[in-house]
C-alpha cells in the first residue's frame, strides 16, 4: 500500500523551530517530486514548498522564503521541512504529497499524507 506519513508537528512558541518529516512506504520517493502544503483553519490549502526528485530544484511560497528549508534523503525515503522563525500565521495542518518526477508540485498531486498539526502560539 502506497503511503505518506508526516510527523514532527506540535506546539511551538513564536520564533521557534520545528522539523517536519514525510516518510514514504510502499514506494520509492526517488522517482517523485515532493511538496509540502498547509491548510489553516477556515482557509484554503496552499503550497509551501516543493523539491524535485533529485533534490536539485526547490521552491518556496513567498510567505516562508528565508525561514523554511525543504530537503530530502532518498536513502531514507524521507523528505523534511525545517521551519525556523515560526510565526502564529504558520499555524496549520501540514501535508506532504508526491507526484511522479517532472510534473512539479500543484494541488493535483497523486499521493497525500494525512497531515501533522503545527501550532505556533505563546
Amino acid at each position: 500500500q502506497l503511503q505518506l506519513v508526516e510527523s514532527g508537528g506540535g506546539l511551538v512558541q513564536p520564533g521557534g523551530s520545528l522539523r517536519l518529516s514525510c516518510a514514504a512506504s510502499g514506494f520509492t520517493l526517488d522517482y517523485y517530486d515532493i511538496g509540502w502544503f498547509r491548510q489553516a483553519p477556515g482557509k484554503e490549502r496552499e503550497g509551501v514548498s516543493c523539491i524535485s526528485s533529485s533534490g536539485g530544484s526547490t521552491n518556496y511560497a513567498d510567505s516562508v522564503k528565508g525561514r523554511f528549508t525543504i530537503s530530502r534523503d532518498n536513502a531514507k525515503n524521507t523528505v523534511y521541512l525545517q521551519m525556523n522563525s515560526l510565526e502564529p500565521e504558520d499555524t496549520a495542518v501540514y501535508y506532504c504529497a508526491a507526484i511522479p518526477r517532472g510534473w512539479g508540485c500543484s494541488n493535483s498531486m497523486d499521493y497525500w499524507g494525512k497531515g501533522t498539526l503545527v501550532t505556533v502560539s505563546s
